[in-house]
């Protein structure tokens, strides 16, 4: 085997959910260019769109909202009957409400658990049976928030932590039907919301660098090498751990 056959993709089909931007399409890009096709999945559809011209014609797109967990059969019906069976899921849609626990009411708690706990869920359930055709991968972007306690975001928290649980679980249950499960955990990352919520406060950027033992924020490409790798041959041996992609801050504190 080549390199290109053990780090690869080619003849794969992914679908990540949250793909039209940030994370997502950079999880996409990497895919494309490792030889995967991709579909990406949201709710904007002129996001999508766009993106699926950056990605270019190895990519598709569908509009799909993961809350929509009882339409997730026949969502996962239709991208089989458009696009073909998919072989890597990667749940990576994602939401936060920044409040104290004093002002977040239980329907904004929920709103978080519902897209990446519940959606997930879903998801991983109803695209299961193609996945495990293709003896693949399902995938999950957790984040630092898995493992460090971050004030004012407690659904975002319950909601990453729940993902670490998730991947053990799946990744002991569906072993022995050849399904891999892992998952990736950024740090700070260079996206347009850290850019944004940094622009207006340089001083935050420079505590958030100072807790960062390489001395930056990571780029969106550092998140999907690192799916990549875990959705390939190279990674055959490889379940039901978390990938901390996050410069050494977790461990540097």
């Amino acid at each position: 085997m080549s390199l290109q056959d053990i780090f690869g993709l080619t003849g794969e089909h992914a679908l990540v959910t949250g793909g039209g931007s940030g994370l997502g399409l950079a999880i996409a890009t990497c895919f494309v260019q490792a030889g995967a096709r991709v579909t990406i999945v949201g709710t904007n559809a002129d996001k999508l769109v766009k993106a699926c011209e950056t990605l270019g014609p190895s990519a598709q797109n569908h509009v799909f909202d993961v809350t929509d967990t009882a339409g997730a059969e026949d969502f996962a019906r239709d991208i089989e009957r458009k696009f073909g069976k998919v072989s890597i899921l990667v749940n990576n849609a994602g939401n936060t409400v920044k409040k104290p626990l004093g002002e977040m009411s239980v329907e904004a708690f929920n709103s978080v658990l519902n897209v990446h706990v519940g959606g997930a869920f879903a998801l991983s359930r109803a695209f299961l049976p193609q996945v495990t055709e293709a003896e693949g991968s399902i995938l999950f972007t957790a984040s630092m928030s898995s493992f460090l306690g971050i004030p004012n975001v407690i659904g975002y928290s319950a909601a990453k932590s729940a993902y670490v649980g998730m991947v053990r679980a799946l990744a002991t249950e569906l072993a022995p039907v050849g399904v891999r499960v892992n998952g990736v955990a950024p740090g700070w990352i260079d996206t347009a919301l850290l850019r944004q919520a940094t622009a207006a406060d340089p001083e935050r950027a420079r505590k958030i660098n100072s807790r960062i033992p390489m001395g930056r924020f990571g780029e969106g490409a550092d998140i999907g090498w690192a799916m990549t790798y875990l959705a390939s041959r190279a990674a055959a041996y490889v379940t039901g751990h978390i990938i901390v992609v996050d410069g050494g801050a977790l461990h540097g504190f």
